[in-house]
């Protein structure tokens, strides 16, 4: 069989041990698919899609109620959303857990940081979209914390929401941030990503002495499994998109943003700031420690013991323990606190 375009995006052949699901769990791949979903959905929502305060959430009920198909492309377009998070979480345990960002893929691991981030900034801006009562959280407590930056945040809070308080500046400029800058940036990421992994030399593997499998299988192999994982992927969008409908609320009232609820919450991925702001000063609790916890994540390569590279390859290498049980941790108390804040409060 000769190579296609496709073929030709992967390496002849790559180690079995190492391309099997148990080990990769799929989950750079599916997040490639579930950008490429993001992309495709979000244009067709352009079509009806209106950014002004007056507009935004209508033109939202119009394409889920109204537009043919529109209900399903809107929800596909948010499942795809939230497993990107997921799945790009997964994909920082598993290089961590299995210890594939010493060098020379250190660089590549701060690349995929990045685009964990700008997932995150993604979501974000597409959850403000909506215009509508269930996003005034992030809209208002969110963007407010900007303000608690010592000396320059209240211009950073200008520049983001385009005055002094929320109103269409501010959704023109989420809507440009979420539909060209950020896809932009990301863009340019996923591609010099993909070359840092091929330029790297592919899945991090001990020397070929120490290799205790030494059968690979080819890329026909490889782009077979990948297919098959974008249809469980796309299974899986339908369904949830059909049984767990997109959040819908009713269109905000520039009037009453000011005065947010208490029953108001954080999208699901900020829920945890949202629970240490209860405790608390914001400055401390809504933009240090998330900081704090970035710079770890960055400083993960460089401050914590290497892994050895006979222990390439494999879940937990005994060499890079310390790393394993930082980001364990972090990890344990992200969960923990978005339950906490997920709670009901009496």
């Amino acid at each position: 069989m000769r190579p296609s375009f496709f073929h030709h995006l992967h390496p002849p052949t790559i180690p079995t041990a190492q391309s099997r699901w148990r080990y990769t769990l799929g989950a750079g791949g599916t997040a490639i698919f579930l950008m490429l979903v993001l992309v495709i959905t979000g244009a067709l929502e352009m079509f009806y899609y209106i950014p002004t305060p007056a507009e935004a959430a209508l033109s939202i009920q119009t394409i889920t109620y109204l537009v043919p198909f529109g209900g399903l492309v809107r929800n596909i377009h948010f499942w795809s959303a939230q497993l990107l998070i997921v799945v790009s979480a997964v994909h920082l345990l598993r290089v961590v857990f299995t210890g594939a960002y010493i060098p020379p893929r250190r660089f590549n691991y701060l690349l995929g940081l990045a685009l964990f981030l700008i997932s995150i900034f993604l979501n974000f801006t597409g959850y403000i979209l909506r215009w509508d009562t269930g996003i005034q959280w992030a809209l208002v407590v969110g963007t407010n914390l900007i303000k608690t930056i010592p000396f320059f945040g209240n211009n950073l809070y200008t520049i983001l929401i385009g005055g002094s308080e929320p109103g269409s500046p501010t959704l023109i400029r989420f809507y440009t941030w979420h539909v060209f800058g950020l896809m932009i940036i990301s863009a340019i990421l996923i591609g010099w990503h993909a070359f840092r992994v091929r330029r790297d030399g592919g899945i991090a593997l001990p020397p070929p002495s120490l290799r205790a499998d030494p059968n690979r299988i080819s890329r026909f192999e490889l782009v077979r499994r990948e297919t098959l994982a974008m249809i469980l992927t796309s299974a899986a969008l339908i369904i949830l998109s059909i049984f767990s409908p997109a959040p819908i609320a009713a269109p905000i009232r520039l009037s009453v943003l000011q005065s947010v609820p208490e029953s108001a919450a954080a999208p699901w991925f900020f829920l945890w700031v949202q629970q240490m702001l209860k405790w608390g000063d914001p400055f401390l609790f809504g933009i240090l420690v998330p900081v704090i916890i970035l710079l770890i994540l960055v400083l993960i390569p460089y401050i914590f013991p290497k892994t050895l590279e006979s222990e390439l390859g494999r879940w937990f290498p005994k060499s890079n323990r310390l790393a394993q049980i930082t980001l364990a941790i972090i990890t344990l108390l992200i969960i923990f606190f978005t339950i906490l804040g997920s709670l009901p409060t009496s």
